[in-house]
């Protein structure tokens, strides 16, 4: 049986047509969704959401196309595009009874809690971001040299076919190397956790590869129109990184200022994987959001 978060009742909540998300869910109180990164599962909030919900209703799914969740063959670009998949969290939250709801996102988890920020605002109260630029802006941000630390970005952009068969031909290496080279230390991820986010990234390669060909095509398209409509995030937003943005020469802060009236802009010294390394930290700005 693969790990899952103690004291959560797990269940599978159709979305969208034919995809079902797989979701734990436990606590009671205001609702709050978080979503995972890559190369993970909802696993990653195993402390976060344990701690929540002491006073929260806590909903933890994995992404279309990731861990237990369905995993649709990408008919077109829209089908893992940030905003589809921002329409499965609402239409989840709607499905367990909570028309308005916070959110937050780490990593690729945060793109699609930033494009429902943007897409329905009636439903997001508050928002948090951990460790990611919006998509138009890190585009923007990686060039020269520097865009080395992205690599992965830009082999998944390719067309089908080679990025899918090189990845499936070392999937344990490929993801295990993110797993490996972005955390601060060997002791946040236990291995029984570590074997669960590589068993499932090697059955997922061509839709988290889908996912990320959507954020070099569509999701650009998509923030590029808001950017030039001004749409802006209405409700209150935390955003905490790593300090990437300094050692790449870029204003982190300030890129994030442009969508957000209402921000909180941190930086801390854990490592990428942030909700597992430092859960205390994320808790406590996670409950400083809620009260804005």
């Amino acid at each position: 049986m693969p790990p899952t978060i103690p004291d959560f009742e797990y269940q599978r909540v159709p979305v969208d047509g034919d995809v079902a998300l797989n979701v734990a869910v436990g606590g009671a109180g205001r609702p709050i969704v978080l979503l995972h990164g890559f190369p993970q599962t909802h696993l990653m909030w195993r402390h976060v959401a344990a701690d929540l919900a002491r006073d929260h209703t806590v909903i933890v799914p994995d992404l279309r196309g990731y861990g237990g969740s369905d995993k649709p063959a990408a008919a077109d670009a829209g089908t893992f595009s940030k905003r589809t998949m921002a329409a499965d969290v609402v239409a989840l939250a709607r499905r367990l009874g909570h028309e308005r709801f916070a959110l937050a996102g780490h990593d690729r988890g945060a793109l699609v809690a930033f494009r429902a920020g943007l897409d329905h605002p009636d439903r997001v109260s508050h928002l948090a971001v951990l460790d990611v630029l919006p998509t138009l802006d890190m585009w923007d941000v990686l060039h020269g040299a520097s865009a080395a630390v992205a690599f992965h970005l830009y082999l998944m952009a390719q067309p089908p076919g080679l990025p899918e068969r090189l990845i499936a031909a070392s999937a344990d290496e490929f993801f295990g190397y993110f797993l490996d080279q972005w955390g601060a230390g060997p002791d946040a991820i236990p291995a029984g956790v570590r074997a669960e986010y590589l068993r499932a990234c090697a059955a997922a390669v061509p839709s988290i590869v889908a996912d990320y060909r959507a954020s070099a095509g569509i999701d650009v398209e998509h923030d590029a129109a808001d950017r030039a409509a001004g749409r802006r995030l209405a409700m209150p937003v935390t955003v905490v990184q790593q300090d990437w943005g300094a050692a790449l020469g870029y204003d982190a802060a300030g890129l994030w200022k442009a969508w957000v009236p209402d921000l909180r802009h941190t930086t801390t010294t854990a490592g990428h994987f942030m909700a597992e390394e430092a859960p205390e930290v994320i808790v406590a700005e996670l409950r400083t959001l809620l009260e804005r």
